[in-house]
C-alpha cells in the first residue's frame, strides 16, 4: 500500500513486529467499596472528583492525512551538536546515522531513545577521551540504523535568560493531600509558575537539610545536575542510576570525573531494546527521607519550556528504634512497593537504600506505586509490573460508573511504539483493557493522544520541541489506524498551550471534563516496551524497561489535574523526521531533515 503527500511518496509496509493474537486475561483480586474522586478542593469520598487544576488540556483530534504518516520512536534527547547554539535552518545532516545517545554535557539537546523499538546500540565517532577499539569485522558489523536522530538545534545560548524571581524557592502548601506539582516555565507570565517546581526548588534546604541523594533517571547532564543543588549541598554524595551501556557510559564516567561526590549504578537491562526509563529521585535528609517521582530527564532543555510534571512525598520521619518490620505501611502499601521496585535492580549500590527506607515511616502516602521492570512473569507476578499492574489497582479500588461507556480514557505522552497492523494486537486487545477496568466493569471507549503539528511550530521552542516529540514516519506507515485516536495540546488555565508536554498522564474522565475516575502520572509512554505485553497465549507477559509512576484513585484524592476539553477535527500530529518548510515557527525557523 502507497500513498502520496507533499514529503513524496511513502509505501506501508506489510511486515511488523506485531504479536500473535492474545486473548483477554483474567482479572483478579477483590473489589473495594469506592467511590469517583471528588471535585475540587473539598473532597468528600462519596462524590467524584472535579478537576480544578491548573493544567487545562484541551484535546482536539488531529485528523492524519497522506501528508502526515506517523511513528514513533523513543522518548528522545540528550545533548548533540556542540557548536549549533541557534537553530537558523534546522537543518540536519545525516552523519548521526547509527547513532544512540550524543554527549549531554552540554545540556543542549536530546538523542535517539530506544525505549519503544529498539536497543539501536551503534558505533559512536571515536573521542580523544575514550579508549580506541579496533573496527568490528564484516561478520559483526551491524546494519545502518534507518531511524536517525537530527542534532539538536538547541545550544545554550538559545534559551532566553530566566528572569531573576524564575529561581525563588517556594514551598507549595505543605498540607497538600495530593503532592502533584507542574514544572516551572521560562517565559509564562509569573501567576502561571505561582506553586509550580523548578529542579533547584526540590533541592533546596527549605525542604531538608541534605545528607545524600540518588538520580534515576533516563539522560544526564552530570555537570549541569550539579549545578542545581545549592552551594551548601553540592558535595554531598549523589548516586546515579542508569541504563547506559558502552560509549554511552563511557561518556557519562567523562562528565562525572570533576565530581568525586557522584557514583553510579548501572540498571540491568537483560531484555534486547530495553531501556531505564524511571525518572525519581530519592532524598535523605536530617530531618527524614523524601521521594520525587517525575517526567524529567537530568538535562537543562527538560526543565525550562516544556510541560513536566511531577509527584513530591511528603517528609517521611525515622521510625523508633526497634520498630517492626510492617511499621510505617501506607493504606497503599507504598513502602511494600517502592522497596519491591528497589530491590528488582539486584543492585548493591542500592541495599544501603532499601534499609534507610526501611527505617522510614511512609504511612501518609496517598497514591499507589505503579512500575515496569525487564523481565517475563508468569502466575502472580504478572500482576506486578507494568499495565497489568495498573489493571489490578483498578480491579480492586474503583468502581462501576453509570453510564461509564461515556466516560473516555484519555492517555498523553511524548513517545508511542510500534503497535501492530490494528487496534486489535495490542492497544485495544490488552492495554485498552486495563485503561477501562472499573472494578467488574470493563467498558471500551476509545482514547484520544498526541500534540499537532502546529502545536510545536507555535511553541515556545519552535520546531525543535519536536524532538522531544519523536514520532516517527516509519512507524507511523505501520500503524494508520492509529490517527482516529489524536487530538490537539491545550492548556490554558496554567500558561503551558505553547509549552510542549513531556509529561505522561492517563486519566478516566466525565463527559463533562469535571470528575475523574482515577489519575496516573507516569514515565511510561505509549508502549510495549514500557507497559508490557502478554505472550505464550496470555500465560505470560513480557517488559523490557524500567519505568515509574503514581496512580491517584477516589481513596486518596487529588487535585491539579490535566483536563482535557471537547474536542475540534483539524491539523496532522506531529512527526519529527519529515520537513515543515511552508510555515516557519516562533522563532522564524523551518524544520528541514535531511
Amino acid at each position: 500500500m502507497s500513498q502520496d503527500s507533499q514529503h513524496g511518496k511513502w509505501t506501508i509496509s506489510s511486515s511488523d513486529d506485531d504479536d500473535d493474537d492474545e486473548e483477554d486475561l483474567p482479572l483478579s483480586g477483590t473489589t473495594t467499596t469506592q467511590s469517583r474522586l471528588p471535585a475540587k478542593s473539598s473532597v468528600r469520598s462519596p462524590s467524584p472528583v472535579q478537576v480544578s487544576a491548573p493544567v487545562e488540556v484541551k484535546v482536539e483530534p488531529a485528523r492524519l492525512s497522506a501528508a502526515s504518516p506517523l511513528t514513533l520512536g523513543s522518548e528522545a534527547r540528550r545533548s548533540a551538536a556542540k557548536n549549533q547554539l541557534n537553530p537558523v535552518k534546522c537543518e540536519r545532516s545525516p552523519s548521526l546515522a547509527g547513532k544512540r545517545k550524543s554527549d549531554a554535557s552540554e545540556g543542549t539537546g536530546w538523542a535517539l531513545s530506544d525505549s519503544d523499538d529498539d536497543d539501536k546500540d551503534v558505533k559512536e565517532n571515536s573521542q580523544s577521551h575514550l579508549p580506541k577499539k579496533a573496527p568490528p569485522s564484516p561478520k559483526t558489523k551491524k546494519p545502518k540504523v534507518k531511524e536517525e536522530r537530527p542534532p539538536s538545534p538547541h545550544g545554550r545560548l538559545y534559551y532566553i535568560d530566566e528572569p531573576e524571581d524564575f529561581f525563588e524557592s517556594n514551598i507549595p502548601c505543605l498540607n497538600d493531600t495530593y503532592r502533584f506539582y507542574l514544572n516551572k516555565v521560562t517565559g509564562l507570565d509569573k501567576k502561571y509558575n505561582t506553586g509550580a517546581l523548578h529542579i533547584r526548588d526540590i533541592l533546596s534546604p527549605l525542604f531538608g537539610t541534605l545528607k545524600e541523594s540518588v538520580q534515576f533517571n533516563y539522560c544526564f547532564d552530570i555537570p549541569w545536575m550539579v549545578q542545581q543543588y545549592p552551594q551548601e549541598f553540592r558535595d554531598r554524595p549523589v548516586l546515579i542510576v542508569h541504563g547506559d551501556k558502552r560509549e554511552a557510559k563511557a561518556r557519562l564516567l567523562q562528565q562525572a570525573q570533576p565530581f568525586p561526590h557522584v557514583r553510579f549504578c548501572q540498571a540491568k537491562l537483560d531484555i534486547a531494546f530495553g531501556t531505564h526509563h524511571t525518572k525519581m529521585m530519592l532524598l535523605w535528609y536530617e530531618e527524614g527521607f523524601r521521594v520525587i517521582i517525575l517526567t524529567s530527564n537530568l538535562i537543562r532543555a527538560d526543565w525550562y519550556q516544556k510541560t513536566q510534571g511531577m509527584w513530591m512525598s511528603p517528609l517521611f520521619p525515622r521510625l523508633p528504634v526497634g520498630s517492626g518490620l510492617s511499621a510505617g505501611e501506607s493504606p497503599t502499601f507504598f513502602k511494600r512497593d517502592l522497596l519491591d521496585y528497589l530491590t528488582s535492580y539486584r543492585a548493591p549500590e542500592l541495599e544501603e537504600w532499601i534499609q534507610r527506607i526501611k527505617e522510614h515511616d511512609l504511612s501518609e502516602t496517598r497514591v499507589y506505586l505503579v512500575g515496569s521492570t525487564p523481565g517475563r512473569f508468569v502466575g502472580p507476578d504478572m500482576e506486578r509490573w507494568g499495565h497489568l499492574r495498573l489493571r489490578k489497582l483498578l480491579y480492586e479500588h474503583t468502581n462501576p460508573i453509570p453510564g461509564e461507556e461515556k466516560w473516555p480514557v484519555i492517555g498523553q505522552f511524548s513517545s508511542i511504539g510500534s503497535m501492530g497492523l490494528d487496534k486489535t494486537k495490542w492497544l485495544a486487545g490488552e492495554f485498552q483493557r486495563t485503561m477501562t477496568t472499573l472494578g467488574k466493569s470493563s467498558s471500551r471507549p476509545d482514547p484520544p493522544l498526541y500534540p499537532a503539528v502546529e502545536d510545536v511550530r507555535m511553541s515556545l521552542e519552535g520546531y525543535p520541541a519536536g524532538g522531544s516529540l519523536p514520532y516517527s514516519i516509519q512507524t507511523a506507515q505501520k500503524q494508520l489506524w492509529l490517527h482516529a485516536y489524536f487530538h490537539r495540546w491545550k492548556a490554558n488555565a496554567t500558561g503551558r498551550s505553547h509549552a510542549m508536554p513531556h509529561i505522561k498522564t492517563y486519566m478516566r474522565v466525565s463527559p463533562d471534563f469535571t470528575e475523574l475516575a482515577w489519575f496516573l502520572v507516569t514515565s511510561a509512554n505509549l508502549s510495549k516496551a514500557a507497559w508490557g505485553a502478554l505472550e505464550k497465549n496470555n500465560s505470560q507477559v513480557m517488559v523490557r524497561s524500567y519505568e515509574l509512576g503514581v496512580l491517584y484513585v477516589p481513596s486518596i484524592l487529588f487535585s491539579h489535574l490535566l483536563v482535557y476539553c471537547k474536542s475540534l477535527p483539524s491539523d496532522q500530529p506531529w512527526i519529527w523526521n519529515i520537513p515543515y518548510s511552508q510555515e516557519p515557527d516562533t522563532h522564524g525557523n523551518i524544520w528541514i531533515p535531511s
